[in-house]
């Protein structure tokens, strides 16, 4: 019997007729309810936190607090809904305006501009505190802390080191490195050197080169991830007074808060974004049939990648991919798209073991998970070209894709996961 699925593809979609008794796994994403009053919320886990005293108990009269708070790049974490009930909250302690600044968590990304800061943090807090921006290359800006046990220096922004009390702000969601985002990645990369940045993320590649990429730097996984535990190293030299992170629902709202000890709290939160965004799956299948969701999700390749590496944890080691991206900006950003210039992913990797880049590593990943199976593109015509660098197939339409998968897996009876959504869903097997 067949049933019949729609991918985003783009501003339209494409559907398709499986064996319905083939579909061992449907990913999509759990339904969450999005909280109503922010202010309320925020001020209930400010009130009742994870791991410290409250808020109130926290920070005393007469000290001058930091707040980290993450750049444009991550404007969906929605500071400006947040921030002015932490503000309050600060200012019903005795510590006025006047004792609070904000840090921008910039990492290497480029400053922002005074319209930038509005967008970010709204109007309100513009108004109210100072903003300060720690931008990596600025090396007078950072002073030296401490080293990790894996040998790393650890140079942190001096204004925030120089505080009476440091508040770590963000979001969390799932990380193609350090398994979750939020927490300790204000810190690192957040307000550290270009030079301790570069130190930790190396650990995201292979001990051996050659090798590529670290097998335990991925998505979720925060067990001897050693990118994550170097960071965990990190904020500790700092020991942040407390944090305020949200967790999302699958439609971009807020679906909760924590509060509290900075990894403590933390942890809470990534439990409940892994419990919203993390699918459970009865086990690999021969093929998975994935979609970004759609257009903005699937406007270039870089944005298509976190539906490449969720969907790669879904296939068998003997089985294919396919994949439904538009990418109308196929070249976009320039700083991933020129590392699939190396004529081999050797070279890829020894320029990015030189110089380090986010947008290097997810190039370089991609690279090897392509080498390890079969991925099978369905883009626009003039993608083609650009998709076979990266390793990949491409094809026509997905009817032509499912065509070309058959003949790689070569048998009748085989298993599919249909992923509609991508980007946000991370499958996970059942144990």
């Amino acid at each position: 019997m067949l049933k019949e699925f729609s991918f985003g593809f783009g501003d339209s979609e494409i559907k398709v007729a499986l064996p319905e008794e083939r579909v061992v796994n449907v990913v999509e994403g759990k339904p969450a309810k999005a909280v109503l009053d922010v202010e309320a919320a925020v001020r209930e886990v400010l009130n009742n936190p994870i791991g410290t005293p409250p808020l109130k108990n926290v920070i005393q009269q007469g000290d001058k607090v930091v707040i980290v708070a993450s750049d444009i790049t991550r404007q969906w974490v929605r500071h400006d809904l947040f921030l002015p009930t932490l503000l309050n909250e600060l200012n019903k302690v005795g510590i006025p305006d006047e004792d609070i600044s904000l840090i921008v968590a910039l990492g290497a990304h480029r400053h922002h501009t005074h319209e930038e800061n509005i967008l970010t943090f709204g109007q309100e807090i513009v108004k109210r505190i100072a903003i300060l921006q720690s931008h990596a290359p600025e090396t007078d800006e950072f002073v030296y802390v401490g080293q990790t046990s894996r040998g790393k220096d650890v140079h942190l922004n001096k204004h925030v080191v120089n505080a009476d009390k440091v508040i770590l702000t963000g979001g969390i969601v799932h990380h193609l490195m350090a398994g979750f985002g939020g927490g300790r990645k204000a810190i690192m990369p957040g307000i550290s050197s270009y030079s301790t940045i570069q130190e930790n993320h190396s650990l995201c590649l292979h001990a051996v080169v050659g090798e590529g990429v670290s097998p335990e730097c991925t998505v979720g996984k925060l067990e001897n991830n050693p990118m994550h535990a170097d960071m965990l190293e990190m904020a500790e030299l700092l020991k942040p007074a407390f944090l305020l992170n949200a967790v999302f629902t699958p439609e971009g709202q807020f679906a909760s808060f924590v509060a509290g000890h900075w990894y403590e709290a933390w942890l809470q939160g990534c439990k409940t974004a892994n419990e919203i965004f993390g699918v459970p799956i009865s086990g690999k299948t021969d093929l998975v049939i994935a979609s970004a969701g759609g257009f903005p999700k699937d406007i270039n390749l870089y944005q298509g990648s976190k539906t490449i590496g969720n969907s790669f944890m879904a296939v068998k080691s003997t089985g294919v991919v396919i994949l439904l991206l538009e990418c109308r900006d196929i070249m976009e950003p320039p700083d991933f798209s020129g590392w699939f210039n190396y004529d081999s992913l050797y070279e890829r990797e020894l320029a990015l073991r030189k110089g380090f880049t986010v947008p290097g590593f997810i190039a370089l990943k991609l690279g090897y998970m392509a080498k390890e199976v079969p991925h099978i593109v369905v883009s626009l015509p003039q993608n083609k070209g650009f998709f076979e660098k990266a390793g990949m197939l491409t094809a026509a339409s997905l009817d032509e894709a499912i065509i070309m998968a058959e003949k790689i897996i070569d048998k009748k009876e085989y298993t599919i996961t249909v992923m509609a959504h991508g980007a946000n869903t991370v499958p996970v097997e059942s144990v």
